[in-house]
């Protein structure tokens, strides 16, 4: 008998293949990732910039305009991709928005400034003062965030609480207050911990809202609600995402001795289960390690479509790790909530995702920043190639469980099996010691699973729904019927407020 070569069964296996699953290049296909529908690019920066990225923004004519650390802003032809300088000299920029082709706002760590160029050479040649109306005590930690502005032309800003790992100067502006130089972090100066709106009917700087740490992100959604960001630490269990309202606590209390009516004692004298009923709760709980470590800035995708399927939703900005995170928000009784999945990773991303800006076009610019943190410096563009992937749109919670919504339709015979999917529950401690392990840790039984008609769609019937806990799924591998796999296996739902 004729001893069959190598090469023979090699045929033989691709033709077998052929007619399992489709034509000879389908067996050599990529497998579908991240990068069949998106892609990074680095820009070149100018010679000599540190470009650890404090804030971005367009002008009208398409020119980015970015500020850095060390008090340079610069501008950027995407065009041209020529760089230059507009302005210099100021200090730990942690903000920019264009006005126009020739104005800018910053906030910097002593003030909220305007900066003009009124001689059209594309340098700026006026500095004005819009408001340095907060303390300062000269802590390294006393970081001053934003301006955004709200569709009236108020602008908003956020000011870090001062940390116990340096002191304070002996020259300080503000009112001095010791009543809370004591714990980890502390606000001995009007008004560290709050965020602040300046009113431009009044042209005042007014407390908005207290309870911070160090909120590095502010951003509206598409309804024009304020979405702020924080970082783990002293009574943050995990870094959380808040929607703020005017006159609310959000939980860190070293803010409170600057709030109206607020008894002359020591925050930290006060029982953690007060402390507790005075607070709003975050909006989402990013899991530590699990999706984020320091969450930075919240961004609307406005761009109706330009930058793939998820027009209207959220994304946020995260120091430590190679990605961004995508927010899925409802509101349930009045309070918004929801659940967060990750984005962009594979795409080349660096770390370091401090501040998020769209151009026309629908591409996201990314300026990363290494200040201190773990990341990376520079500007990255992601690009959407036109293709859309098989992703999470939506995690609704309902009377029994939950409910995920799809970009494509999933194969309902893989996705129809429960083994592929494990649902856990477990909270953050609120206290006063940096972070918190995950607590109450519990696998919850899916008692029901049905998937729609048009396989968009899957709904769990869990054994459990507890208020106050976050709601972790991890999904096996599911796949379109074509062959398209799911980007995200990993979703993270918080879940405050029970569906009625």
């Amino acid at each position: 008998m004729k001893k069959h070569s190598s090469f023979s069964h090699i045929v033989s296996f691709l033709f077998v293949g052929y007619l399992l699953f489709g034509s000879f290049n389908d067996c050599f296909a990529q497998r579908d990732t991240i990068t069949n529908y998106y892609e990074t690019e680095q820009i070149k920066l100018p010679k000599g910039l540190r470009a650890e990225t404090g804030g971005m923004d367009f002008m009208p004519d398409g020119r980015l305009v970015a500020c850095f650390h060390l008090g340079e802003v610069m501008t950027y032809n995407p065009k041209t991709k020529t760089w230059k300088k507009f302005a210099e000299g100021l200090h730990d920029p942690l903000g920019v928005v264009a006005v126009s082709n020739s104005e800018i706002l910053v906030v910097q760590r002593p003030e909220m400034t305007r900066i003009k160029d009124t001689n059209a050479d594309g340098v700026a040649d006026v500095y004005e003062t819009i408001t340095d109306d907060f303390g300062m005590s000269g802590n390294y930690h006393e970081f001053a965030f934003g301006p955004l502005k709200d569709q009236e032309g108020n602008l908003f800003m956020a000011l870090n609480v001062a940390s116990n790992g340096a002191g304070i100067r002996p020259e300080i502006r503000g009112k001095y207050d010791s009543l809370s130089r004591e714990g980890r972090m502390y606000s001995c100066v009007p008004y560290r911990g709050w965020v602040m709106k300046y009113n431009v009917k009044t042209q005042k700087l007014e407390p908005y809202a207290s309870g911070f740490r160090s909120p590095n992100g502010l951003g509206f959604d598409a309804k024009g609600r304020l979405f702020v960001s924080d970082n783990q630490g002293d009574w943050r269990g995990t870094s959380p995402l808040y929607h703020v309202e005017k006159g609310k606590f959000y939980g860190h209390v070293a803010s409170l001795i600057w709030k109206e009516g607020f008894p002359r004692v020591k925050p930290l004298s006060l029982p953690v289960a007060q402390l507790d009923s005075m607070r709003t709760r975050e909006s989402i709980a990013f899991p530590h390690t699990e999706i984020a470590h320091s969450p930075t800035q919240p961004l609307l995708d406005n761009t109706g479509g330009k930058f793939g399927p998820f027009a209207g939703q959220l994304f946020i900005g995260e120091m430590d790790y190679p990605r961004l995170v995508r927010l899925l928000m409802e509101e349930v009784n009045g309070q918004l909530q929801g659940a967060c999945v990750a984005f962009g990773d594979g795409t080349g991303l660096l770390k370091g995702n401090n501040r998020l800006v769209f151009d026309k076009n629908g591409d996201l610019w990314v300026g990363h920043n290494d200040h201190g943190w773990v990341g990376d410096e520079g500007l990255s563009r992601i690009h959407w190639k036109g293709k859309v992937p098989l992703d999470i749109m939506a995690m609704n919670l309902t009377t029994e469980g939950f409910e995920l919504t799809f970009s494509l339709p999933v194969d309902p015979k893989i996705a129809s099996n429960p083994e592929l999917y494990k649902f856990q529950r477990y909270y953050y401690k609120y206290h006063q010691p940096y972070g918190s392990p995950k607590t109450d840790v519990a696998d919850v039984a899916i008692k029901e699973l049905k998937v729609s008609p048009d396989g968009r769609k899957v709904a769990f019937k869990l054994a459990e729904l507890k208020a106050g806990y976050v709601y972790d799924l991890k999904m096996g591998e599911l796949q379109t019927p074509d062959g398209k796999l799911l980007m995200n296996r990993a979703v993270f739902y918080t879940l405050n407020q029970l569906k009625k």
